[in-house]
Formats: C-alpha cells, sequence, structure tokens
C-alpha cells in the first residue's frame, strides 16, 4: 500500500517491472486484471482504501469515474505514450528517477502483497500475503511442479491480476533464473497463441485449461510445437478428454494444478510425475493438506469431506496472513489445526486430489449429494455441448434436482431442443451413476462469469431459487 493504501492494476510488462521495486520499498502491491469495470474498481478502491493507483489508457477513464467517491486515493500513475490530466507519467518518472534508493528491509512476515479472490460466491475478498510467498518458490519441494531451469523459457498466460500470474511469471522463473515470456494479448484469441508458440523458442506454458479447450477447438492443421517441452494448467477443472486430445495432438502432456488466491500452488502433477486423468495432483510441501470434515478430523481415502490446510501448531509459509480488514471472515475459514479451503475433494490411497466442487456447489437430491464437476465432464464430452454449468434446482419431492445450463456449438444451433434435451440426459446417464443425470436443461447464448473467466455458478443458483424466473426444459420423470 502507498502510505497505509495499495495500488492496483497494470499490463503484463509494467506489473513485472513494479512488482520488485514496490516490494523493496515496502510497499504493499495489489494487482488487478485490465477487465475490470469502473464499478469492480471502486469496489476494490473503497474496500482497500488504496492511496496510489497504476494503470494504462484504457482503465485510466474508468478510474476517473469513481475517484470523487475513493478519499484515500490521492496518486493516479499512467502507463502511457499520451498525457493525461490529474495523473503523473509512470514512465518519465522511471526516467528521471534517482538511482541511489534505499530499501527497505521488509522480514519474511511482514506483509507484501494483496489478492482479490475470484468472487465466484460472493463479493470478492481482499487475501493478504507476507513475503513468504515467494520466499517459497525457492524451496525444492516447490520447485519440482515446474522443475525450471535457465535456459527454459516460460509463457503464462494467466491475467496478471491473479496470484497464478505471480507465481508463475515472476517467483518461480525469478528464483530458477528463467527467462519470462511476455505478450501483449488484448484478449485470449487461440490463432495468435498457436502462432507465437511456433515462432519464439518457448519451453513451458502456463493457463487455465480454457485456453487450451479454445486451442483444440480450432481444428488446426498441426499443433507439434518446435520448442514446447511442458504445459500446466489450473484455475478451473480440466476435463480428462481435453488432457487426452491434446497429448495427441502436441505429443505433451497437460499437467494439472490446484490452489487459491489464499493458497498459491497447493496441489500439482508436477512434472515427471503419473498422470491420472481427472485429479490435481498431490500436496506441494510445506502445505499438509487433508480431507477433513466440517470439524477439522481428517477423513480416511476415497471418502468426500473439505479440503483442509495444516495450521497448526505452526502456519506453513506461503499460506495467506487474513482477509484484510474482515477477521471475522477469516475466523470463519479455521476448521480445528486446519484452513478450510471451501472445495470438496477426495484423495486416493497414492495422494492424489480428485476435486469435486465448491461446498455450496454441492447438489443434495433425495440423499445424493452430487458435484457439478462429474456431471459437467460428461456432458462435455457430447459433440453438442461447448459449455456447460451444473446447479441444483428447487424440487418439492427430491429437495434439489440436477439442472445443466449449456451453451450449444454450431453445428448443433438450429437443432430440436426437446429432442437434445432427452439425448443429453440419456448421454450422461450412461456415463456417470443415473442419479446424476440432469432432469432440467436449459439452452443459453452464454454462461455468467467472474472476471476471471471462471463460471459464477452461486448466480444460477440464485435464480433457481425463485430470485428470478428461468423458463426450463424440464424431465417429468
Amino acid at each position: 500500500m502507498v502510505g497505509q493504501g495499495t495500488r492496483a492494476p497494470s499490463e503484463s510488462t509494467q506489473t513485472v517491472m513494479e512488482f520488485l521495486p514496490v516490494q523493496k520499498a515496502g510497499i504493499i502491491f495489489m494487482p488487478g486484471t485490465t477487465q475490470m469495470t469502473a464499478r469492480d474498481i471502486l469496489y476494490r478502491l473503497q474496500i482497500s482504501q488504496a492511496k496510489g493507483i497504476v494503470t494504462t489508457d484504457t482503465l485510466a477513464p474508468e478510474v476517473d469515474s469513481v475517484a470523487s467517491e475513493c478519499p484515500s486515493l490521492k496518486t493516479k500513475l499512467l502507463v502511457s505514450n499520451h498525457h493525461r490530466e490529474g495523473w503523473l507519467d509512470f514512465r518519465s518518472l522511471i526516467e528521471s528517477a534517482s538511482p541511489d534508493h534505499t530499501c527497505i528491509k521488509s522480514k519474511t512476515m511482514e506483509p507484501m502483497v494483496i489478492f482479490f479472490t475470484s468472487g465466484t460466491t460472493g463479493f470478492p475478498k481482499m487475501a493478504k500475503h507476507n513475503h513468504g510467498l515467494a520466499l517459497r518458490s525457492s524451496f525444492p519441494s516447490c520447485r519440482k511442479w515446474l522443475q525450471l531451469k535457465s535456459s527454459d523459457i516460460i509463457w503464462c498466460l494467466s491475467d496478471t491480476g491473479w496470484i497464478l500470474a505471480a507465481i508463475g511469471a515472476l517467483f518461480e522463473p525469478w528464483t530458477a533464473g528463467t527467462t519470462i515470456f511476455i505478450h501483449h494479448l488484448p484478449q485470449f484469441d487461440p490463432k495468435v497463441i498457436v502462432q507465437t508458440l511456433f515462432k519464439y523458442p518457448i519451453t513451458q506454458c502456463l493457463g487455465a485449461p480454457s485456453i487450451y479447450r479454445m486451442i483444440l477447438q480450432q481444428n488446426f492443421t498441426s499443433l507439434r510445437f518446435p520448442t514446447l517441452e511442458h504445459c500446466c494448467t489450473g484455475g478451473e477443472a480440466l476435463l480428462p478428454e481435453e488432457l487426452e486430445k491434446w497429448r495427441k495432438q502436441t505429443g505433451i502432456s497437460l499437467h494439472e494444478i490446484y490452489g487459491q488466491s489464499e493458497t498459491g500452488i497447493m496441489c500439482a502433477v508436477s512434472r515427471g510425475m503419473k498422470i491420472k486423468p481427472g485429479s490435481m495432483g498431490k500436496a506441494i510441501l510445506p502445505f499438509d493438506i487433508q480431507i477433513i470434515d466440517n470439524k477439522g478430523n481428517i477423513l480416511p481415502p476415497n471418502t468426500e469431506g473439505n479440503i483442509g490446510v495444516r495450521i497448526k501448531p505452526t502456519r506453513p509459509i506461503g499460506l495467506f496472513m487474513c482477509y484484510e480488514n474482515d477477521p471475522e471472515k477469516t475466523a470463519q475459514v479455521e476448521c480445528g489445526d486446519f484452513y478450510n479451503t471451501g472445495d470438496r475433494a477426495t484423495i486416493d490411497e497414492e495422494g492424489y486430489f480428485w476435486f469435486i466442487g465448491r461446498s455450496d456447489d454441492i447438489i443434495n437430491a433425495s440423499g445424493y449429494r452430487i458435484g457439478p464437476t462429474e456431471v459437467e465432464n460428461a456432458l462435455a464430452e457430447h459433440p453438442a455441448v461447448a459449455e456447460s454449468a451444473v446447479v441444483g434446482s428447487p424440487d418439492p419431492i427430491r429437495g434439489e434436482v440436477v439442472k445443466a445450463f449449456i451453451t450449444l456449438t454450431p453445428q448443433f444451433q438450429s437443432h430440436d431442443r426437446n429432442q437434445l434435451t432427452k439425448e443429453l440426459q440419456q448421454h450422461v446417464k450412461v456415463v456417470t451413476a443415473p442419479y446424476k443425470y440432469p432432469r432440467k436443461v436449459e439452452f443459453v447464448q452464454e454462461l455468467p462469469k467472474s472476471i476471471t473467466g471462471k463460471i459464477k455458478r452461486s448466480e444460477l443458483r440464485k435464480k433457481e431459487f425463485g430470485q428470478m424466473k428461468l423458463a426450463v426444459n424440464s424431465d417429468p420423470e
């Protein structure tokens, strides 16, 4: 924070340039995505009481539209070739800055950065981290998941506002002496991504499953990239069929990772590790991760429960300090000796974790507990389904039933919806247990998403439980 405030948002090169000097100056850094609207910016500035902000021409007007409602905001820095009234020129200030600077000798446990959570189940929370987040990347156990070398060139396709970018495009390569590749993509364009991977000697790539999914949907003639050796993915569930299709077309396996704004990377299918399709890998030390019940008791293998990170007797390095200015929510996630992530999963006998869904996403239909991910994975195997989101829908007999919101692929747009509903329901019955099939199906043009690109199931649930009326195609059974 500038003084006791925070700063936000920038683009990729500026983010890398700014983070280290900000860290050395003892200022708390608060990255923000370039996809934010004026409303998003207002919320972040007000709740953080940020005193300084750095952005580009794209978002400067949005900032100006809300600045009068943010009394803490004192300094606005613009990264641009143009002048803007009321803003300082970031580049000229850098050029004229004195080379002499006294660095703040920060300690490991002192605050360093705040990440806003993705906000899929409510307003984003401010997860505050200390310098241990950066230090953790130097641990040998943490470096195993990427196994970066000084000869590598890594391209992290995560938006700079999220913790994955800080880890994959800064801390991990910085620790290994690896070259970072940066491309100023205005938006995710699969053709540009593929061209870039062919043109430049990139050896490792890190991004969300949706990026690889978009590439696979384009039907490129060749995806055998000349220098690419390793691919990682995280941020949402990776579909097993996508993993297999990527491997067949590129010759490279997709390695899944799992983490949160509060934790950084906590599970991974590390490089060289056996891949179990559908699993997000094993825990990364120093985190002790267990499947726990609601009282913090450790559950046996193959039992559904909450993903918990042990915080007692010692809180591990790299885990967030707290939710800033919200001790109540900070206390709510403490569960016995564990931090309760709010995610549901199982662990097998070999220590592999299997994601089920957010606690709020679990559907309870006639006593059966159904995770949305498995149903969505089944639907994704059908050629008609471009994307889907599965939630619970109220039912007078069963309490809840499974409902699927589906966007169709172009070739199925003109198909009869009633017939297609029956076909998709039968498909899910065959692929998964029959009780998991969606008794209700609604075809939509798009799904509600957070600015991270994650589907907001919470918004769909609210609509289902009476806040909005939606027309549905329902199975009469």
